[in-house]
């Protein structure tokens, strides 16, 4: 009786364990699953409803509060209509020439930029598209490492799956940092040129477009030679640039 109750602990405590194994496997599987489908959720509601705020916006928020309480971010959102095209076609000249073309991934962009992380030994630039870019900036931190870069991909391929193209680059561009505390194509066009997102020039569109990888910084050296080199180039690119 006693080897019987002996053996039955013992196959209660092995039960318990295996338990316990399993949950750690599916556990960690199941959380991830949770959270592609919040992601493709919420990119199918912004099929018709305009996001609120973004990852990116609440997290430059934060930043400004550390030092100033009050601080607000500038950013109003416009319908694609309301935005220049001088402003796509400089942003799609200046950050995805493919976009109009591909499925929410530019491989050949992708390589590019693997070759030019492993020879620094850092992830120091991701060839993200358009459609990578809003990926994080709606969802994700700005760290560089590979993991969010896989995600990222997997966002973008759900942006394109649900959303057309115009969709995504109006998302975009009322969305994206121009500057400190200033997101969006309106709030640029205003901070920048007091003048609204419908009225930009090609001039001051390519220079807009070409701040982007770097906003903060431009929005406080706005007359670097780089820029105004940047800029030129840009600007003569523009009307190669299709549009959705």
């Amino acid at each position: 009786m006693g080897a019987a109750a002996s053996r039955s602990k013992s196959g209660g405590r092995h039960s318990g364990g295996r338990r316990w194994l399993k949950w750690l496997v599916i556990g960690p599987v199941l959380a991830v699953v949770l959270v592609q489908l919040y992601f493709f959720l919420m990119i199918c509601w912004w099929t018709q409803f305009n996001p609120s705020s973004t990852s990116m916006m609440r997290t430059q928020l934060s930043a400004l509060r550390e030092t100033n309480p009050n601080a607000r971010l500038e950013q109003a959102w416009v319908p694609y209509a309301r935005i220049s095209n001088n402003l796509k076609r400089a942003v799609i000249a200046s950050e995805d020439a493919n976009f109009a073309e591909h499925d929410g991934v530019d491989w050949d962009a992708l390589e590019k930029a693997y070759e030019r992380n492993n020879k620094r030994h850092k992830v120091v630039g991701g060839g993200s598209t358009i459609t990578q870019q809003l990926a994080k900036n709606l969802f994700l931190s700005g760290s560089r490492n590979y993991l969010r870069k896989g995600q990222e991909l997997v966002i973008a391929y759900m942006l394109e799956a649900v959303m057309s193209k115009q969709r995504i680059l109006e998302i975009y561009l009322n969305v994206v940092e121009f500057g400190r505390g200033v997101f969006g194509a309106e709030a640029a066009a205003r901070h920048y040129y007091r003048a609204p997102a419908a009225s930009l020039s090609p001039a001051q569109a390519a220079r807009l477009a070409v701040m982007l990888p770097n906003p903060r910084y431009y929005d406080a050296h706005r007359q670097t030679n780089y820029l105004a080199r940047r800029s030129a180039i840009i600007q003569r690119r523009m009307n190669a640039a299709d549009l959705p």
